[in-house]
């Protein structure tokens, strides 16, 4: 039986990933928002920062909603509201969720962080840049799923994405491991 001391330890260094990825993901932003002009219509050519060729290029473009833009029609209040006080609800429960689980695996732990570092990431955003989310990773999608380009992206949201992918993974991974020790005792 693990002391208080010692769970508590195991959950503390996962939360250097959250603050690593907010720390990246501010930084890439600034340095965005200082280096490359706002994607217009008249000035594409100095917006645009090929990184690999046409796959991979920096522009600097702003999100005022959700992922794919979703939201982008709603009225700037029911927005704040939407896309900022309620997300700060979800990480604050996360983090609550997070030090009173104790059976959380060592993957799901830093999975959970690095997902709240970029939650944390863009609610800066949204509380602090009027104008929107930072967006500036821009790649080719070979037209599949009918996009040319896949949605613009930054730091944050690559965090959460990857961390997702890792934390359904791992559950899945429990799941199977739970299932076979259940069919070897019964």
């Amino acid at each position: 039986m693990k002391t208080m001391n010692e769970k508590l330890k195991q959950k503390l260094p996962p939360l250097l990933l959250t603050l690593l990825v907010i720390v990246a993901d501010q930084v890439t932003k600034a340095i965005v928002v200082a280096k490359i002009p706002r994607l217009s219509l008249y000035d594409s050519e100095n917006s645009i920062i090929p990184i690999l060729g046409n796959y991979v290029r920096f522009i600097h473009v702003r999100n005022k909603a959700v992922a794919f833009s979703m939201g982008s029609n709603l009225p700037d209040n029911l927005r704040q509201i939407f896309f900022a006080i309620l997300p700060l609800l979800l990480i604050i429960a996360m983090f609550v969720i997070y030090f009173r689980n104790n059976e959380f695996t060592a993957l799901q732990r830093w999975s959970l962080c690095g997902i709240l570092g970029g939650g944390l990431g863009n609610l800066i955003d949204r509380f602090f840049r009027p104008d929107g989310v930072v967006d500036f990773i821009d790649c080719y999608f070979w037209g599949l799923f009918g996009m040319e380009r896949w949605p613009t992206f930054n730091v944050a949201d690559s965090a959460v994405v990857v961390c997702g992918i890792l934390l359904v993974i791992s559950f899945v991974k429990q799941m199977i491991k739970d299932s076979k020790k259940e069919k070897s005792n019964g």
